[in-house]
Formats: C-alpha cells, structure tokens, sequence
C-alpha cells in the first residue's frame, strides 16, 4: 500500500518510544512530520509530532495526544481538515485585514483627532455604533464557517488532495 501512495520509507512494528524517536529524528531533519494512529502506543509519537492525527475510534489516549482527531475513521476526512483549516486561515485574515484599518482610522475619529481641525465631533452613541460594525462584520465573516460541508473525497482524487494539503 505504502509503494501505491508514493510513500519511499515505511516503519512498522516498532515500539512505541521507536516512533517517538523517529519523529523526532525526522524534525532533527528540519522536516515537518505530520503522524497518525490510533492506539495507546502511538500517543507519544502523537504528542512529538508538528501535527497528531488521531482516528477516533478506538481508544482516548491517542485522541488526548492528538492536534487533529478524524472521528470516521476514514483516512479521506483528512482531506476535508486540510480543506476546513484553510478556509478558516482565510476567514481570519480577512477579518483582520477588513477589521483593522476600520478601526485605526476610526478610533483617533471617536478620540476627538477632527475635532480640533474640523470641528467634527462623533457623539459618544454613533461612535459606539461605529465601532460595532466591526464587531457585527467579523462575527457575519466567521459564520460564513457554518456552510462548510464536509465531503468524503474521491480515492482517486484524495492524493492530490493530501499532498497539496502539507502539514
């Protein structure tokens, strides 16, 4: 199965402070290791590793170790993960980006900084509108979220998928 996805190194039956080891020889490296597994001998190579990925279906100690837990037990739910936190990175640097520049430029507004050259003056009740529409705009951004639909990919287009999905 291993040659069939393109994996060159494969460890099997080894102890588990073998794997905890081994990835942390990989991160010596300099490589990033993501590590899945579903037993209580892999949670301390679940806990070492840049990304722990915990099928959920066995045991709690794995899933305690883990950064990511695939409740399914399917591998392909990964895909959708990978897809989910992209989506989220994206929501949250929009909120930033859109949030920040409206307040900067708003609070020296409601701080009185036109007041003395313009005489503008923004009233304590409009101010504090003002500056909930910031709020009420990343809050509508977030819940964006709420329509992602999870989908079990295709196996055939699942490897793409996976290793345009780097951890």
């Amino acid at each position: 199965m291993a040659r069939q996805a393109g994996i060159g190194q494969v460890l099997a039956e080894v102890l588990p402070a073998a794997k905890a080891t081994e990835v942390k020889r990989l991160q010596d490296d300099g490589s990033r290791v993501a590590f899945g597994g579903d037993g209580i001998n892999d949670a301390p190579a679940l806990a070492q590793a840049d990304a722990g990925l915990a099928i959920g279906t066995r045991t709690d100690i794995p899933i305690e170790a883990a950064d990511v837990i695939l409740m399914s037990g399917d591998l392909r739910a990964l895909v959708n993960a990978a897809s989910l936190s992209r989506r989220t990175l994206r929501t949250i640097r929009l909120n930033f980006f859109c949030a920040y520049p409206y307040n900067a430029a708003l609070i020296p507004v409601v701080a009185g900084a036109l007041c003395s050259a313009f005489a503008i003056l923004l009233s304590p009740v409009l101010a504090a509108a003002a500056m909930s529409l910031s709020s009420v705009f990343v809050l509508s951004n977030s819940l964006r979220l709420r329509s992602f639909r999870a989908r079990l990919a295709d196996p055939q287009e699942a490897t793409p998928a996976l290793e345009s999905a780097r951890v």
